[in-house]
Formats: structure tokens, C-alpha cells, sequence
């Protein structure tokens, strides 16, 4: 048995049924291995499209995703993701091959330091030397992606250890995969649930591991037993995510914070008085220790208690403890939270027969209804916002607080063959579309039926508001688009088209990609409205 067989059969044991990649040289052992265990390769065209597809696919299925790409420039065009994965919470291991162990130093085909170039991105780096090492590294890899706070792990696969035998190495038991608990003391569950008891408008707040895809009921039944307001927070802006109506308002006006999980950061503007009432009471609950210390940097002496814990196991927690004894009445309060939290800013009606962003998302929306089952994509700067805000689906993956975009038709590929009884809709603009758009040839060949929707508005949106406002109208340089038709290009490569400039051909023209059963695009012209504000 080589190394590499070894690796692929660990990867079975773990629950892996399908890896994103991009083939190479120094991986190919890892493809031969994979063979005669009927581990699927979705075969991507970039790199960088596996490690996206991959954190979709971990999304969506609870599972590690994983993603394998070859040595030296393969390994580079892979590394950027791995910053949104980080921030997303999403566990994915990346796997690369690399240059023998035996030429190192020497000056190998593709030799590079991969584990320092990795490392400052994910939650472990490591190149094991020896292939009985496969079993018991890539084991650990994957739990440490999935314990505490979830991200990224990277193996690096040198060519000789891959091709050498590992002997009777034996593939771990099931338990070594398994992610470690963290739970709350007891005392700290209790007094955090007497806490919220105690104040008059608590809220929890928790980052992007909580949402509802990933975890179902989870929030709701913990709002329920703590009756408190849960909020699961998610966006780059933060207090002004247009998806969340006016949780400025909202968390401005609590007098108890607890956050489970959720980064005291920029996204909260690092928790200064100028967004919270002085007198507020912070509780923060994390299973990172580095979080205590900018919560205490940000907070100061508003900080009241920390605990050291996993978001998910706390919430289990604190659902067990339930509502203190004495408790007030929250109910009044929950309601307002959660009115507030749904009001939506639709911007103004077309002019004409202009298509505008929120007429789009709407449009999409009743699509999405109109499904037994469905998965929302969200991505893009401006237009990805309007999705956020105004789109809803059975599970919903989006671009995250790391606000990088290009991953969304990605992320719908993933989807598609994740979710195959679902109609998924990846929202994006018409720059998005361009990082990655060589995908919808990939889609095509394994059969990955969704629809891209693209919002076309001939520009960079986020920066070109950002020159209109700083700069004035005529200092408009750089951002601009052409009219490029991403919808003839679909259907060159094997999907289905439509090309949309009037309302009354919308809901049609949706209509009839959601059925065509391929990867499907609608390129649609909008009037390029800036997103929706929060309040």
C-alpha cells in the first residue's frame, strides 16, 4: 500500500465522497488512489474554484470539504480562498502535492516552502515525511478543522512519500475525526443564562458557524429557551447589513450583550460607544483564547465575563440550563427585535421599463418560492448585498465577513451537486462573474444544473459608488464594463442563455433557465443602484 493509498482510504473513513481539483504532475498517485474507491473528482479550472467549491460544499452537507491541487503555482493560485474560508468558519482541508522529500534543498521541479506560505491562513500546516504518516496526519487535519472556532487545515503531499509504501499502516477508527467538544463550565452556563435573565434587553449575537444552514433550529431554540433575541451575524457591514434591517438600532439599545462566537471587530465597530449605550454589558463566549484578548482591547471594562467554549456546544448548553428562575418577561422586547430586524429598504421604483436591483432580487425570490427546495447564493459587492437583503431560500451561502468576492459561481456548482433535489440561484454582478467564469464549463461537464443570475450594470459597482461619493461624477476612472454577453457564453460552453433588458421578460426568463436542467445563465441589465443601507 503507498502513501497515497493510504491517504485516499483515510479520506473514505472520514465520510469523503467527493474532492474539487485541479490535476497536476505531483497529485497524480492521490487520482489513481481515489480510483478504485469511487471517490468522485469534480476536475475544476482554476484552483482557487476547487478551495471555493469546496467551503460550499462543507457548508451545505456538514461535512470537510476538500480540496486538492498540485505544487508550486497550484499551491499559490489556491491560498487566497483559504482567507475567506477562514472567515466564513468553514472547515476544508486542502491538500497539495509538492516536490520529493528526498530533493529538498536541491532545488526540485516546484519547490517551495508551501507550510510558511500556508500557515498565517489556516489552523494547521504540516507535511508529513513518512507515509504511515498519512493515516494518523490527515486525521488530525480534519478535526482540527472542525474543533472550536472551524477553518482551514493544509497538507502538504511530497511526491516520494506519496509513491513509498506505507507498509501495514492502518486507517484510524472513526473516532479520530470527530470534532472535539467544548463545552461551558457549568457555573458559566448558568451565570451567563442568570445574566440574560436578569437584563431588560438582552441580545445574543453569533457568528457565521450559527446560520441556519449549518446548524438548523439551533438559534431559534435557544431564543426560545434563554427568551432572548438571537441574531447570527455574517456580513461585512455589520451593524449595517442590509439583510438585517436595523440591528444598529437594535444592538444600540440592549443592555446585555452575549456573543457566542461572533469576533468583537470592525463588523461591530469594535464595540465602540459611539454604536453602544456605555452602560452595556458585554458576555463573550468563544473557543479561541486571541478573541478574549481584542474583545478586552475593543470592550475594556464594558467586558463583564468571558468563557472559553465552542459556539455550537455553548448554545447546547445554555439550551439545557433554559430560562433562569425570576426571569423577566422578554417578550415584548423579542418582538421588536424581530420587526425591526425585518424591515428592508427597496430603494426606489424603474424609471421606464430600467430593471432595478431590488425588482431582480424580487423576481428571483418568487423563483425561489415557486421551488419545493432551494439554496440562495449571495455574492458580489453591491448586488450581493441587494441578494442578502432580499432573498431568502431553504440554505443560503454567501461571501462572508471576509468580503471577498468571486466565489459564487463556485459556490452553485458545489451546490448543485451537494443539494441535487434543489434549485439553487447564484446571485452575483457582472464583475463577480468574471473571477471564475471558465466554471461553467466545469459545471457542464459533471452536470451541475443551477442559474447564474447576474445583475449587469456595465461596472465595478462598490468602487464606482465609491468614486461618486469621494471624487464626484467626473473622476469616474477604471471601474467600467463592457457589455460582454455571459449568457451566449453559457451556452457556448454547454449551458442555457437569456439575456434580459425589460421587467416583463424576468420572471420568464428565470422561469425557463430553472427548467432547462443545465447550468444556466440569465444576464441581466440593471440600473446599478447602490445597496440598500441597514439602519
Amino acid at each position: 500500500m503507498r502513501g497515497a493509498d493510504l491517504l485516499a482510504q483515510t479520506l473514505k473513513a472520514a465520510g469523503t465522497s467527493r474532492i474539487f481539483s485541479l490535476s497536476g504532475n505531483q497529485i497524480m498517485p492521490v487520482y489513481d488512489a481515489c480510483f478504485e474507491l469511487g471517490i468522485e473528482i469534480v476536475h475544476t479550472r482554476h484552483e482557487a474554484a476547487a478551495v471555493f467549491m469546496a467551503e460550499a460544499h462543507a457548508q451545505l452537507t456538514g461535512e470537510v470539504g476538500v480540496a486538492l491541487v498540485t505544487a508550486g503555482g497550484g499551491l499559490a493560485n489556491a491560498v487566497g480562498p483559504l482567507f475567506s474560508v477562514g472567515e466564513s468558519e468553514t472547515p476544508v482541508l486542502l491538500l497539495s502535492g509538492d516536490s520529493p522529500v528526498s530533493q529538498d534543498g536541491r532545488g526540485a521541479f516546484q519547490e517551495m516552502s508551501q507550510c510558511a506560505v500556508t500557515a498565517p491562513l489556516t489552523k494547521l500546516s504540516i507535511r508529513p515525511t513518512k507515509p504511515s504518516d498519512f493515516g494518523h496526519d490527515t486525521a488530525r487535519a480534519i478535526r482540527t478543522a472542525r474543533s472550536g472556532r472551524p477553518g482551514p487545515v493544509h497538507i502538504a503531499l511530497a511526491f516520494d512519500v506519496l509513491e513509498a509504501d506505507a507498509g501495514k499502516a492502518a486507517v484510524p477508527p472513526k473516532a479520530a475525526f470527530e470534532r472535539v467538544p467544548q463545552s461551558l463550565g457549568d457555573d458559566d452556563a448558568k451565570r451567563i443564562a442568570q445574566a440574560i435573565a436578569a437584563a431588560q434587553r438582552p441580545v445574543v449575537i453569533c457568528g457565521p458557524v450559527m446560520n441556519r444552514t449549518r446548524t438548523g433550529d439551533l438559534t431559534e431554540r435557544l431564543a426560545a429557551a434563554l427568551d432572548a433575541p438571537v441574531i447570527v451575524m455574517e456580513s461585512p457591514r455589520g451593524l449595517r447589513d442590509p439583510s438585517l434591517g436595523e440591528i444598529g438600532k437594535v444592538l444600540g439599545q440592549a443592555d446585555l450583550i452575549v456573543s457566542l462566537g461572533k469576533r468583537i471587530d470592525f463588523t461591530l465597530s469594535f464595540g465602540g460607544t459611539n454604536s453602544f449605550d456605555p452602560k452595556t454589558d458585554w458576555i463573550v463566549v468563544d473557543a479561541r483564547a486571541s478573541e478574549f484578548d481584542r474583545a478586552y482591547l475593543n470592550l475594556g471594562s464594558r467586558l463583564k465575563t468571558i468563557a472559553s467554549a465552542d459556539p455550537v456546544d455553548a448554545a447546547k448548553q445554555l439550551i439545557g440550563v433554559g430560562k433562569a428562575s425570576g426571569a423577566q418577561d422578554h417578550a415584548k422586547w423579542r418582538g421588536q427585535v424581530t420587526e425591526r430586524l425585518a424591515v428592508r429598504n427597496r430603494g426606489s421604483a424603474a424609471a421606464g421599463e430600467t430593471i432595478t436591483s431590488a425588482q431582480l432580487c424580487e423576481a428571483v425570490q418568487r423563483q425561489i418560492k415557486s421551488a419545493q427546495r432551494s439554496v440562495a447564493i449571495c455574492d458580489g459587492g453591491e448586488i450581493g448585498q441587494w441578494a442578502q437583503a432580499l432573498t431568502a431560500a431553504d440554505h443560503r451561502v454567501i461571501n462572508g465577513v471576509s468580503g471577498v468576492i468571486g466565489g459564487g459561481l463556485c459556490y452553485g456548482l458545489a451546490a448543485s451537486l451537494a443539494k441535487p433535489d434543489h434549485k439553487v440561484f447564484a446571485m452575483m454582478g457582472d464583475g463577480t462573474v468574471g473571477f471564475h467564469f471558465a466554471e461553467v464549463e466545469t459545471a457542464a461537464r459533471h452536470g451541475a444544473a443551477y442559474v447564474i443570475v447576474i445583475g449587469n450594470d456595465l461596472r465595478w459597482n462598490a468602487e464606482h459608488q465609491i468614486q461618486l461619493r469621494e471624487y464626484g461624477a467626473d473622476r469616474l476612472i477604471g471601474c467600467q464594463l463592457s457589455g460582454a454577453r455571459y449568457d451566449l457564453a453559457t451556452a457556448a460552453m454547454g449551458g442555457h442563455g437569456e439575456y434580459v433588458t425589460r421587467l416583463d421578460e424576468l420572471d420568464e426568463a428565470l422561469a425557463r433557465a430553472a427548467a432547462s436542467g443545465k447550468v444556466a445563465c440569465v444576464n441581466v441589465m440593471i440600473d446599478g443602484a447602490p445597496a440598500p443601507a441597514g439602519h
